[in-house]
Parts: C-alpha cells; structure tokens; sequence
C-alpha cells in the first residue's frame, strides 16, 4: 500500500535526505494567483465581497456574517453531553499546560543606573481561523483560543467557514459543534467566513449592518492551501503563525514496536486529507511487512476508506528503511515531521535526540491523537519540514517582547565614549553627538 524508500547502507546528506524523503506537493506560490483577486476583493468592498465568496466558493450565503449571539447559545444547549464533557476537559488540559508558558518580565542590570527589561506584552487583538472542509475542528477552536487567552491578548475573532447542510438556527453557520466550543470559551465573535476571504477580513476589518469587524494584528489556525496562500500574502500587514500545509506524522519505530498501534496511527493522520502523509522510518524489514499488512486490514475498515488510501498511496507516505535508529534519527530530524512518534525501546532517551519536529510523542501510549484532543499540548503545528526553524502555537505566539531601557546621568556619562567610538566607525556622527550634546550642549 504504502511506498518503500531504501536508504539501507547509505549515508546521505541532511539535504540529500530531504530531497530522498515522501513529502506532499503544496505549492503556495501557485495558489496566489487565486488568492490575490480574492483578497483585493475584500479589501475593496468589504462585506458585499465576503458574502459573495461565501455563496460562490463555500456554496451558502451566510444569513449575516458575524454569528448572533442566540445562535451561539443555542450551539452549546444543543451540544451533546458527552462532547461537551469532553471539550471540557480538553480546555481544562489545555489550559494547565499553556498557563505554565506564560513569560515574565525580566530586568538586567547592565551597570548601576542603568538597567534593561524586557517586558512581554500581548498582540491588541487576533483573528483565529478554524477550518470546515473535510472534518470538523472544534478542537482547533480550543488551540486557537486558549494560548491567546492566556497570553492576555484583550479582543480575540474566530471565523470558519459556512456549512451549506446546516438546520434550523445554524443553517449558512459554521458548524454547531464549532459554535459550541466558541461559546464554552467565552467567545462572542464569531464570523461565517472561510479560507482565504476569511484571512483578508481580519487583516483588512469591514463593516455590515452595523457590526464592525476591526482590523486584526495577528492571524492563526490552519487551513487549506489557499488559506496558506492568503496568509503568506497579506504578511507584514498582518502576523501569521505559519503556513500550514497538510498535516503529517513520521513514526520512528525498531522492532519492539507494536504493527496494530503503528498501523492505527498511520491512518489516523490520512483520515484528514487525501494530501495528509504517513511515513514509517524503521530499521526493522520484518516490522514494515506487519505494517503493512495491517494498513490493508485497518483501510478496507476505517470509516473514510477512500480518503485514507489516497493520502497513504500518494508520494507524500511511505516507509523508509534504515540500518540503525542513529540512521533513523537522521532521516526523522531532516524530515521535521508535525507529529512525530517514537515507538522504541528506551523511547525517552530516542525522543531526547530529536531536534526537529512540532510534537514528540514517546512511548507506545501516547499517539498523536491524544495530543489533538487531549493531552493538553497544542496541535496547531508546523508542516512541510517547517518544524526545522518553526515552532507549534502557544502563549510565545501571542505575546511581543519590549526591551524598555533606562539610564541615569552617570550611566551613559561611563559609557559615551564607546558609544561615540563606534558611532564614528559607522560613519554615523551625529548619532555620537546625540550622546555628547547632553554633556556639552555642543552640536
């Protein structure tokens, strides 16, 4: 099912490895060219355009684009009590986890009377974007909002897109269980918007009928390539957190591993997407061919059979054959998988010498669904080998740092002739003189 790279007695460079590895196509640059129109569109006429995309592209015309408040109280009455009981918990997680990340200031003292602080301070207000494709993501609601929460970030947006089979109060909404989620976080913005559109209108803001979305300062969540593309876009006028791709999950995995538990999640990363990918790196042939003949069983079974073996026939999956873990160490760093699970013996200490991955998964008991819902880690992550320089969403996400300088007269006094010394080998005097003037009142 799944294709078989061979590096068995090779030993390549990090970029040959790159370059030898399954990976998916997702070519954001091409996708501007869509994107581009869609964006100006909004730029220039606002809401009219928003509700125009939404009949075109999400096949609905929202009733009103931001999502009335009875409606998100209707969401969470009418939310099943094992989800919500669920939901929950995973902002309970969530929030344990992501209030141990929040910084404080910290102030050095460089000489006496002078001092530095750096001192971190939330983004004004953040539009969060939770996508309505494939699958429904109310656990990318908790992602999105709780890091910004606890960031202290003061006025936060969630938009997602229209759902064309959606009844009674929620018909040309997002999804219920989305809207739910919104209102058991204390979320009151909510807008039916999806994919690129959904990104100019926070960045651009617009108004309709009388409620104003204002402009945002910074953009998270994933989404599709046009997403990805809107969001690479319109950077500078906005912050982004990354441009997602599709998701993935690399299992470094010897013998000790269990066939079934690698097999199961294989299939649970390429039941989001046709282009999601799956990749086995192991050193042990008989461990692959166990593998591979439970991917046949667990396929012809799982619910979305179709979806799913897509997403593990395509280049973007594959088993990839080492000699050693020190060997699958290397691929696995070069790949910086999103997901990436240790299933080996002493897993810690393998885990330990990862250097490139949004998550790390150890052990055979914690696969990468429960960090999507439940361990209390964040699953908005890196893809495409981004994981290399980037990392998953969290409070650092939301928060900017300020350096705030203070010096006495004596402090700088103690420090001018530096200051004027390497201003000079700049060929920048004045900004030696902006030092002397306060002591001689001289030009």
């Amino acid at each position: 099912m799944m294709s078989t790279t061979d590096l068995r007695g090779r030993r390549l460079r990090p970029r040959e490895l790159r370059e030898a590895l399954p990976r998916a196509e997702f070519n954001v640059e091409a996708a501007l060219g869509t994107v581009r129109p869609i964006c100006e569109s909004v730029h220039e006429r606002g809401a009219a355009a928003l509700y125009e995309l939404g009949e075109r592209l999400d096949g609905i015309r929202p009733p009103t684009l931001r999502v009335p408040a009875e409606v998100l109280r209707a969401a969470l009455d009418a939310l099943d009590p094992r989800v919500r009981s669920a939901l929950e918990e995973s902002i309970r997680r969530a929030r344990l986890v992501h209030t141990d990340q929040r910084r404080t200031d910290t102030t050095t003292r460089v000489v006496d009377g002078g001092e530095v602080t750096e001192r971190w301070v939330p983004v004004d207000r953040v539009g969060l974007y939770v996508p309505g494709g494939l699958a429904v993501y109310p656990s990318s609601v908790v992602m999105n909002v709780v890091p910004a929460q606890e960031a202290g970030v003061g006025s936060l947006a969630v938009a997602s897109p229209p759902q064309r089979d959606g009844a009674g109060p929620f018909a040309g909404y997002p999804h219920p269980t989305i809207l739910a989620a919104c209102a058991l976080l204390g979320v009151e913005e909510v807008y039916a918007v999806g994919g690129a559109q959904a990104v100019a209108a926070f960045a651009y803001g617009f108004e309709d009928d009388g409620d104003v979305c204002e402009p945002v300062s910074l953009v998270t969540g994933p989404g599709n390539i046009y997403v990805a593309a809107a969001k690479r876009l319109l950077k500078g006028l906005i912050g982004i957190d990354a441009e997602a791709g599709p998701t993935e999950i690399a299992i470094l995995a010897d013998d000790s591993a269990d066939p079934e538990h690698v097999a199961a999640d294989l299939v649970s990363q390429a039941e989001h997407d046709p282009l999601a990918a799956s990749v086995l790196v192991t050193d042990s042939a008989e461990l692959a061919a166990r593998v591979e003949e439970a991917l046949e069983r667990r396929v012809a079974q799982t619910k979305h059979t179709e979806r799913v073996g897509t997403a593990l026939r395509g280049r973007q999956s594959g088993t990839v054959l080492v000699d050693d873990l020190d060997a699958g160490l290397d691929v696995v760093n070069a790949y910086a998988a999103e997901h990436l699970e240790v299933q080996t013996r002493d897993a810690a200490a393998v885990a330990a010498q990862v250097r490139n991955a949004g998550a790390v998964f150890v052990g055979p008991w914690a696969p990468v669904s429960l960090g999507d819902y439940a361990a209390g880690s964040n699953h908005v992550l890196p893809t495409g080998g981004c994981a290399c320089h980037s990392s998953g969403l969290s409070v650092q996400s939301f928060l900017r740092g300020i350096h705030v300088v203070t010096y006495d007269e004596q402090a700088l006094r103690e420090v001018a002739h530096h200051v004027v010394t390497l201003a000079q080998a700049e060929d920048l005097p004045a900004h030696g003189e902006a030092v002397t003037a306060r002591f001689d009142g001289a030009p």
